[in-house]
């Protein structure tokens, strides 16, 4: 018989973000109230006290706001289905999490009907149910969370020793957050948590010279198109990292 599943919940998490399909949403930001519900097993956290056993709600909280504030989504449906996906999706090698085995995804709406009512969607996603696109790279892979029309979210994965050489994006923006400890940006040693959002044509490396996986998140506006990708040689771009959010603040 297999065993029950533990709970972990985050709640309270407020966002503002571009969500709807009305003119006047596409281009202004409006909050979104977030609450998770986390499925696993944590006895085997609560034995070691080892976080890479369970899941760093502090990380996934700053994800999960990484992911709304960087993609504009159309439907409160698109929204809950991909942090679903992303949160489902299995730790890359060297990642340091557990497997969630079910998440539960509530998305409030506050502003959308003008204080009369309040819209909310709640999905539950087994991890069973997720199926992902696993594209081979030299430098590792890429996990294909979700793709829209108007972004794609990307899990990278560099192997060790794994280089994303110098290159620029002409039509694209692409924003990534750092998901392990390990990676060099620019050529500078980047912390977890770092947040970079990088302009139409400004040039920027990754490398993983440690002996483990290391993992990006990742947001290109549109989705990715590999013919828009140019390496490039010469100076990285100088693109200051986005200041930490929240309870990834001072962490690193």
């Amino acid at each position: 018989m297999s065993r029950p599943l533990d709970s972990l919940r985050i709640d309270g998490l407020e966002v503002a973000c571009v969500v709807g399909v009305y003119p006047h949403e596409r281009h202004s930001s409006q909050p979104l109230r977030v609450s998770l519900e986390l499925f696993l097993d944590t006895r085997e956290a609560a034995q070691t006290e080892r976080v890479s056993r369970t899941v760093d709600y502090a990380a996934v909280a700053a994800q999960v706001v990484f992911l709304l504030r960087s993609a504009r989504f159309r439907l409160l449906e698109t929204a809950a289905h991909t942090l679903a996906r992303f949160l489902l999706s299995p730790p890359a090698p060297d990642e340091g999490r557990a497997q969630l085995e079910r998440v539960r995804v509530r998305l409030d709406k506050p502003g959308a009907l003008s204080g009369f009512a309040m819209p909310s969607l709640e999905i539950t996603r087994r991890a069973d149910e997720v199926e992902l696109v696993r594209e081979p790279k030299p430098w590792g892979f890429v996990d294909v969370i979700h793709e829209t029309r108007d972004a794609g979210i990307y899990k990278l994965v560099l192997s060790p020793g794994g280089v994303i050489p110098l290159h620029v994006h002409r039509s694209m923006r692409e924003a990534e957050l750092v998901l392990t400890s390990g990676l060099r940006c620019q050529g500078e040693p980047i912390p977890q948590g770092t947040v970079r959002r990088w302009p139409r044509g400004a040039a920027h490396i990754w490398e993983n010279a440690s002996e483990q996986h290391q993992g990006i998140l990742c947001v290109d506006a549109p989705r990715f198109d590999p013919e828009d990708e140019q390496e490039v040689s010469g100076e990285p771009a100088d693109v200051p990292p986005e200041p930490p959010w929240g309870p990834m603040a001072g962490m690193g």
